[in-house]
């Protein structure tokens, strides 16, 4: 049985290696930059993941974990408007970590918006209904933060363009983000 609760800080490594899977090993190779491996970004992503007040962080996440508490799945989403306030842990470990300089980063937030930033479900549960039930939880918290949720979807993705919808999502205009051209989704209460 698969149940959703609020994520833990001791679930950070399995959350960072979820979120990296969202972002796909491309995208996260190209924020570790030349000279950085994939395990570096994951090991920077994993502090991150444990901190209190990042975008990625445990307390922004919902994890889908079976009964002997493996993460089969989790969703990470925040209040658009503290988008600047949490990317800050981001680009302060992106310096200090990878050398790298971010300052430029395109928002993928809107501030009138609760945004979706990750969702991914491990490939050992996926067609089970997870993602969906994840989606659906995130979306009653962003109607609990009495704003729309919202999410990127990469154009060149038409299942998950498809999962998004099923779900409720319409697209709401595009944009570009690292280099990708994205549907902007959002989910009206």
């Amino acid at each position: 049985m698969i149940n959703l609760v609020n994520a833990k800080p001791e679930q950070a490594r399995d959350i960072a290696r979820l979120i990296m899977a969202a972002m796909s090993d491309d995208c996260c190779q190209f924020l570790a930059g030349e000279g950085h491996t994939l395990l570096e970004f994951e090991n920077m992503m994993t502090r991150l993941v444990a901190m209190p007040c990042s975008q990625y962080s445990y307390m922004n996440t919902i994890v889908a974990q079976d009964d002997d508490g493996t993460v089969a799945g989790i969703c990470t989403a925040y209040d658009g408007a503290d988008l600047h306030r949490l990317r800050e842990a981001f680009l302060h470990a992106a310096k200090q970590e990878l050398e790298r300089e971010f300052g430029d980063i395109a928002d993928e937030a809107e501030p009138d918006e609760y945004y979706i930033d990750s969702l991914a479900v491990s490939p050992d549960y996926r067609r089970r209904g997870i993602a969906k039930s994840l989606l659906t939880a995130m979306v009653a918290r962003a109607k609990e933060a009495g704003k729309p949720a919202a999410l990127l979807v990469d154009t060149g993705n038409p299942n998950a363009l498809a999962l998004y919808t099923s779900v409720g999502f319409h697209r709401v205009g595009a944009k570009e983000w690292g280099s990708h051209p994205m549907y902007h989704l959002r989910h009206e209460q």
